[in-house]
This record gives structure tokens, sequence and C-alpha cells, in this order.
């Protein structure tokens, strides 16, 4: 079961990088939406380009919030932590609602974190 574990743990923290990738690219995208609104000469540039930013920013921190605990879940896990194991069904749980990609990983980790087997492996010494 152990190798199950390494196996969530890595997804888990290739998961979050494209998580955090992602982020970065909504910032980039409606951050630059917003420059090219704020040049129009319309009265609403500003306005636009503020709304456009505000957008940008919580869908960056929306999915950064999501994708950080799942890169250190990952990190526990491969270092068998006790609370890692807490963690990863939190995120596990979170990570079925993001379609189709975060559900199998959700139902993978879910299977492993709940398996009888699992939990000896993270017994502190």
């Amino acid at each position: 079961m152990d190798q199950h574990v390494k196996i969530v743990a890595i997804l888990n923290i290739v998961f979050g990088v494209i998580g955090i990738l992602i982020a970065l690219g909504f910032l980039i995208f409606f951050g630059g939406l917003a420059g090219i609104v704020s040049t129009d000469h319309d009265s609403d540039g500003p306005a636009g380009a503020a709304v456009l930013g505000l957008i940008g920013g919580l869908a960056f921190l929306f999915v950064v919030v999501l994708s950080i605990p799942c890169v250190i879940a990952g990190y526990g896990l491969l270092h068998f932590r006790p609370w890692a194991l807490t963690l990863t069904i939190v995120m596990s749980i979170l990570n079925l609602l993001s379609l189709p990609f975060g559900t199998a990983l959700g139902i993978y980790s879910l299977w492993v974190m709940m398996n009888k087997d699992t939990k000896p492996l993270f017994r502190t010494a």
C-alpha cells in the first residue's frame, strides 16, 4: 500500500503545481485584458479595467488557495507524516468537484487514504 501512497503523493504535487500554473495564467490573462481596456479612450475604460483586474485576482486567489495545500499534502505523504493523511482526505473531497482529473484523483486518493492498510504507515515512531 505504500506504493499507492507515493503515487497519490506525486499526483497531488503534480495536480497542485498545474493548478498554480493555471492560476498564474488567470492572473496574466485578466491583467493583460485590464491593461488593454485601460488604454481605451472610453470613459468606462478604468472601471472595466478594475473589474477585469478584480476577476483575475479573485480567480488567481481561489485556485492558488486550493492548489498549494495539494502540494503540501503530497510532500507530507512522501514523508509519511501523520498530518498529511488528514490533509489529503480533505483535499481529495474538495478535488472531487474539479472535473474530470480532480474527480479521478479525489476518488483514487480517498480509496488509498481510507484503506485499512494505509493508516499504520503514518504512525509516529
